[in-house]
């Protein structure tokens, strides 16, 4: 069995791709401030990477904040590449955005240039991009912190962090992957934001009011389908009703 490295190990998706390693009988070294290693400053990444073959990048920055994103995948991307050289690890397997490659603001635009700056290091480097998570939608409607929430009636293809982690980590160990097209993960149907989280906030006691996005990075783009699943995606279960039914 391999030796991993998850950096983001206990972020909303990092969590998953903990898990998925683990039941599968693989050694994980956690990576996050919790554990003691910061992959923006680099304290404690040498002694967390020692004998680890293949680092899962899930780090993610906590705003949405493009420029503040972009420093912060700078940062890690430059330290895990060079950490992660010095230490003899063989590839490094990130997650991203669906349309990152679309992006020209917000943090869809900070994921484009941390793709960019992931696959010119001197580490070989697989990404996938995924679609919004189901476990987002409960997000958004925190941030408002409303009895009435406002989101964008903008389309969009959820998915279960639990699936893209299967994926990410499907692709982490395929040692025959190759190719220049970066593979996608996606739910099952397409579903509008809005419609979405009217499901979860009927539960809450919460009114939800679709919004155009107008104002919104990048909304023309997502009203487009520029975010949505292109052909060659891969679609899985469950959609965000069967994920918010097992929930409970």
């Amino acid at each position: 069995m391999s030796k991993f490295a998850v950096a983001g190990a206990t972020g909303r998706l990092g969590r998953h791709v903990v898990d998925v390693l683990t039941e599968r009988g693989h050694h994980v070294v956690p990576m996050s401030r919790a554990t003691g290693v910061d992959i923006v400053t680099g304290e404690g990444l040498a002694e967390a990477l020692a004998g680890v073959e293949v680092i899962i990048d899930v780090a993610s920055w906590h705003g949405s904040e493009q420029d503040a994103a972009t420093e912060f995948f700078r940062a890690s991307a430059r330290n895990l590449h060079e950490a992660g050289r010095q230490a003899g690890v063989v590839r490094i397997a990130a997650a991203s955005i669906i349309g990152a490659d679309k992006a020209t603001a917000g943090f869809i635009a900070a994921k484009k240039v941390h793709e960019e700056l992931l696959l010119a290091g001197p580490l070989p480097v697989r990404i996938l991009r995924a679609a919004q998570f189901h476990e987002f939608v409960g997000q958004l409607l925190d941030w408002q912190q409303s009895d009435v929430v406002h989101l964008p009636a903008l389309p969009t293809q959820l998915v279960a962090c639990r699936t893209v982690a299967e994926e990410l980590v499907d692709l982490a160990l395929d040692r025959d992957a190759h190719g220049s097209s970066i593979p996608e993960i996606a739910g099952p149907r397409k579903e509008i934001m809005a419609d979405a989280a009217r499901l979860l906030a009927a539960r809450q006691g919460i009114e939800v009011v679709g919004i155009d996005g107008s104002g919104m990075p990048d909304a023309e783009i997502a009203a487009a389908g520029g975010f949505l699943p292109s052909p060659h995606a891969k679609l899985a279960g469950p959609t965000f009703a069967e994920w918010l039914d097992a929930q409970s």
